[in-house]
This record gives structure tokens, C-alpha cells and sequence, in this order.
């Protein structure tokens, strides 16, 4: 991705961070942080970030806007959702999730730490519905 791409362009200010392939970068906002996520074509959670966090499937909720790609979400129980920007994206944990595609993804999100499940309203897990 282009540095001169607004979307991913350094955002002054910010915590900035690499982590398993995905360039974060975080600014707080009262209680809450807004983060802009870089995924690459290729990244998946379990492949890239299982280690780093050591559980199986990914244990945060995600809530916020994707402004460019594909991403791929299964849960657990086979459950799958499929977001394709522009989308708002509502993903609770307990999830697997990937890049589809060979375009950058850019997830733009809201949470509020270890907060975000119950200050949101979400489930501690999926839930098949």
C-alpha cells in the first residue's frame, strides 16, 4: 500500500504499532480508542496472530467501519460472515478471520480495551442465530 493513499498514510498522533503482519495504529478518545487496522492480502488470524495471543480464535470483539477489502470472519460453530468495504462490521469474539483477495484491507475500529463486549452490549461469544 501507498504511503500517499490517505487510508494508509501515517496518522499523526498515534500509538503506531506491527504486530503478525498488521500495521495498527491507535489514538485515545475519552474511554475509548479508535484504531485504523492495516491487514495485507494474505493474513489470516490463526496463521498470523494464534501465537501472539495464544488462544485458538481471536477473543476481542471488533466493531467499526471497513473502508477497503475483504475480510472473511468463521466462528466455532461454522458460522461464517463476509464484510466487503464499504461496511460497517460488527464481529463478536471467538472468531477466525482472513483477507480475502489479493487487496489490502483497512478496518477502521472502535473499542474500549477489555471493555468493548460489555460496554457495547455484545456477547462474551458467539452466538449462533
Amino acid at each position: 500500500m501507498n504511503s500517499t493513499d490517505p487510508l494508509c498514510a501515517p496518522v499523526q498522533g498515534c500509538d503506531h504499532r506491527d504486530i503478525g503482519g498488521i500495521q495498527l495504529d491507535i489514538v485515545r478518545t475519552g474511554a475509548a480508542r479508535v484504531k485504523r487496522l492495516i491487514y495485507p492480502p494474505g493474513f489470516r488470524w490463526s496463521d498470523h496472530m494464534k501465537a501472539v495471543a495464544g488462544t485458538s480464535l481471536c477473543m476481542h470483539a471488533h466493531v467499526g467501519f471497513l473502508a477497503r477489502g475483504r475480510i472473511h470472519i468463521q466462528y466455532q460453530d461454522g458460522c461464517t460472515l463476509e464484510f466487503v468495504a464499504p461496511q460497517v462490521v460488527s464481529i463478536e469474539p471467538g472468531h477466525d478471520g482472513w483477507v480475502v483477495g489479493d487487496e489490502t484491507a483497512v478496518l477502521i475500529e472502535f473499542d474500549f480495551e477489555r471493555d468493548t463486549v460489555s460496554r457495547l452490549g455484545m456477547p462474551e461469544l458467539h452466538e449462533h442465530r
